[in-house]
């Protein structure tokens, strides 16, 4: 059974269909990245997963359908990766990640030494050890990211969902990034749907993609079978040569714009 399934999934917001006829399915221990260009409906879509927007179709973690799932459950389930971004209150470090043990716990329950224990194990792993009386305000974005995976961490939810995680970042503390996520792929089995721009680190990280334009899915599967030059060219009007790095990961060389025709689509030469 897939941790994530996903059947005939349409949005409509405002009156305005952002998706239509949705489908697929992700394995538990498999990282998908979502791409597309701008407005093709990627962030509605981990809306719509983690139960934030209403949907037609069908939903399903682990069987059960994410409508029918209480905050709770749903939280216990799905863990959020937000962008890096600047915060106006204040907490230390180890109280804003012992935030994602909300889920574990009754509204007039007190965190554990357990609880406390699990946040200072996530810091760990994301190379923050000493960081658990730092303020968040004092934080750069590198680390404020690394803060924002450790808090969805300690959620122990079975998948992560990452919305442009490293859109803010820079190549550093991208990579580094995303070799921590990786490692909870490889490392805690956890699943992985996450929205990018970037093709070539997409590529590089996920076992497989899913590429969304208009709303549609236009094409799934491997990244190698997914950005063909044909379709970069098509749905991101970029002409490419695919190619690989010495380490087998894949590399995307960008030639140039490909010319739009009197409709403005786009025409691969």
């Amino acid at each position: 059974m897939a941790l994530l399934s996903v059947d005939r999934l349409s949005v409509a917001l405002d009156g305005h269909t952002i998706l239509r006829d949705v489908s697929f399915e992700v394995a538990a221990g498999q990282w998908a990245g979502i791409l597309g260009p701008n407005g093709a409906g990627k962030t509605t879509l981990l809306r719509a997963i983690g139960g934030h927007i209403p949907f037609d179709g069908e939903i399903r973690l682990s069987g059960t359908p994410v409508d029918a799932m209480s905050v709770d459950e749903r939280a216990r389930a799905l863990a959020v990766v937000r962008q890096a971004r600047s915060l106006t209150f204040d907490f230390t470090v180890e109280e804003f990640v012992l935030l994602g043990r909300a889920p574990h716990r009754g509204w007039i329950q007190a965190y554990r030494s357990a609880d406390r224990a699990r946040v200072r194990e996530a810091l760990a792993r994301v190379d923050l050890d000493d960081f658990g009386g730092r303020s968040v305000l004092s934080l750069s974005g590198g680390e404020m990211q690394r803060v924002f995976l450790a808090q969805a961490l300690v959620q122990e939810a079975d998948a992560l969902l990452l919305d442009e995680p490293t859109a803010h970042l820079d190549v550093h503390y991208q990579f580094s990034f995303m070799n921590q996520v990786r490692a909870q792929v490889e490392e805690a089995g956890r699943t992985v749907l996450a929205v990018g721009h970037d093709l070539e680190l997409a590529a590089r990280y996920a076992d497989r993609l899913l590429l969304i334009e208009d709303g549609a899915l236009r094409a799934q599967g491997a990244p190698e079978s997914v950005l063909t030059p044909e379709r970069v060219a098509s749905v991101f009007g970029m002409r490419v040569a695919l190619d690989q790095h010495p380490d087998g990961t894949p590399r995307i060389d960008y030639l140039g714009p490909v010319p739009s025709s009197s409709d403005g689509s786009h025409v691969p030469g």
